[in-house]
């Protein structure tokens, strides 16, 4: 249990900002993409995942992700995200995921940021800014926008944009304290968000393998749940 003590300073006025990756959520039964079993096993990402993948075969590639949709409608939160959405008791947390699930919202995250766009959520193909939620699991060829055009999963795809990446750098530069959890810091430019992070600042990293990062970092070798489990403990200890 995270012990606070009355004496101490108002940790209120802390931030605290999570950077989350595959990892995060793979506790809960989300197959990741680039494991030896990850979904790139079955799919190739050319077919699925980039807007050439959409003009040349949409159905294909709602298929894909209706699928991915309906294994989320049956997944619930691990501890590890659970354990962050209870930091909110003592921190101003910040969660920026790179995941497209929405189990931190669902542990009781309150203040999430998605990088690559969200599972249960589509998009006018004329026009970005028109965002639904989807009803259920299937987004179907002929559901459209308001509009008229065909609606597409609002995903950020390999070639495309990270809009939300200019809303993330400020969040990142005022942090007190920086986190990366179950991101192997290789996918871009979610991963060039630790740069920004200030020189005094403190920086824990939760993976069960070995992350190479520049910076010097508390290093805590476990899955997201354990992982948190020690992150609260280490967290008490800075105070």
């Amino acid at each position: 249990m995270f012990r606070m003590f009355c004496c101490l300073i108002d940790l209120s006025m802390k931030k605290l900002v999570v950077l989350t990756g595959a990892g995060m959520s793979q506790e809960s039964g989300i197959r990741t993409f680039r494991d030896s079993d990850g979904l790139w096993e079955e799919y190739d990402v050319r077919d699925v995942a980039t807007p050439e993948a959409w003009r040349k075969n949409p159905g294909l590639v709602q298929h894909f992700y209706n699928e991915r949709r309906k294994q989320l409608l049956e997944t619930k939160p691990n501890a590890g995200h659970v354990g962050l959405a209870e930091l909110e008791k003592w921190f101003k947390v910040h969660i920026i995921t790179q995941n497209i699930d929405d189990l931190h919202e669902r542990a009781g995250s309150t203040n999430v940021l998605h990088l690559h766009g969200e599972l249960k959520k589509s998009r006018s193909t004329v026009d970005e800014n028109l965002i639904y939620d989807i009803d259920g699991w299937e987004l179907k060829m002929g559901d459209r926008c308001e509009k008229g055009s065909q609606l597409r999963p609002h995903i950020v795809w390999f070639g495309e944009a990270v809009p939300a990446i200019e809303e993330a750098i400020p969040i990142v530069r005022d942090a007190d304290i920086f986190v990366v959890i179950g991101t192997s810091m290789n996918v871009y430019p979610a991963a060039g968000l630790i740069n920004y992070v200030r020189k005094e600042v403190p920086i824990f990293l939760i993976d069960p393998k070995p992350v190479s990062v520049y910076q010097q970092v508390t290093f805590i070798q476990e899955k997201a749940g354990k992982g948190v489990e020690i992150l609260k403990d280490k967290l008490e200890k800075l105070l």
